[in-house]
């Protein structure tokens, strides 16, 4: 199961402590200062499944920075460290709703806790009134962030239409994607994700009527749709009534969010190689056993 929301805490390593101590035989100051601690970082890539590495862990610690030593050894820094999230998700402080960054492009990085200072040793201490400083400081404590991680799709094109429409083969016709297929009801149970010419096609599980006030999957989907760029409506040349089940999808976009109808559309008739096809006037009739149908919907594609 997808998961596209999730809580965690993350807590950067804190600094380690500074040394108190004095060289033999003598009452010089020789203690190091601590190591800093490790940072923690996120990084965006596509993979869409990264949330849930969280089913289970929902405090990440970063490593803390060593304290100090003797002879003025200072603390190894703690390690920092990097956690991978999908492209599309949004960090919210939990506390405040307030939005902290939204991951747009593959490979970036931003730094989420900054960890604490290492502190100073004794031997920082040490001047012409105070030549045998008998104190160090404590290391800094890192950023801790409860953060609300949101995932919504981003992609150039959404496959879009009632189960059983023939979407998740379009998907693979189109891209090396590899998305079940079967003859039932709900065979796509969560977002399958494909690349055809540098540009991102997602396969929106099956909506039905109803889904916007969360009958089926519901809500579950339809949030992914706002980041998509164009839609392709599929409706299954199968159907008794296309046009019925063109309007059923419509008007579930519209109770979600009206802005929906306003991206720009495709619409077409999937399955067209079938003895008995169904006509939908203003539709691209197209089948993934039809090359020249392909053909035609990769060259709207292209211009997007």
């Amino acid at each position: 199961m997808l998961i596209d929301r999730v809580e965690v805490l993350f807590k950067a390593g804190k600094g380690g402590a500074g040394k108190l101590s004095f060289r033999r035989n003598s009452k010089g100051p020789d203690g190091g200062n601590g190591g800093r601690g490790g940072d923690i970082y996120v990084h965006a890539t596509s993979d869409i499944t990264l949330l849930n590495q969280f089913s289970r862990e929902v405090e990440i610690l970063a490593e803390d920075g060593v304290p100090g030593g003797k002879d003025r050894r200072t603390g190894r820094d703690g390690e920092d460290l990097t956690i991978l999230l999908p492209i599309g998700t949004s960090l919210l402080e939990k506390k405040t709703g307030k939005l902290i960054h939204e991951l747009t492009k593959v490979g970036e990085t931003i730094l989420l806790c900054k960890g604490g200072k290492g502190g100073l040793g004794n031997w920082e201490f040490r001047s012409a009134t105070n030549t045998t400083p008998k104190f160090a400081e404590p290391g800094q404590k890192g950023v801790h962030r409860k953060v609300v991680l949101s995932l919504k799709l981003i992609a150039d094109f959404g496959l879009i239409g009632l189960p059983n429409a023939g979407k998740s083969s379009l998907l693979n016709e189109l891209t090396n994607a590899k998305a079940g297929v079967a003859d039932y009801p709900f065979t796509t149970l969560e977002p399958n994700l494909g690349i055809f010419e540098n540009k991102c096609l997602a396969d929106i599980p099956g909506l039905i009527k109803g889904a916007s006030m969360g009958k089926g999957l519901g809500l579950e989907f339809l949030k992914h749709i706002e980041k998509v760029s164009m839609l392709i409506h599929c409706i299954s040349s199968e159907s008794n009534n296309p046009g019925e089940d063109y309007k059923i999808i419509r008007e579930e976009l519209k109770a979600f969010n009206p802005q929906l109808l306003k991206k720009k559309e495709i619409v077409l008739l999937t399955k067209s190689d079938l003895p008995k096809s169904s006509k939908l006037k203003d539709a691209l009739p197209v089948s993934i056993y039809d090359p020249e149908s392909i053909d035609k919907l990769k060259a709207i594609l292209r211009k997007g």
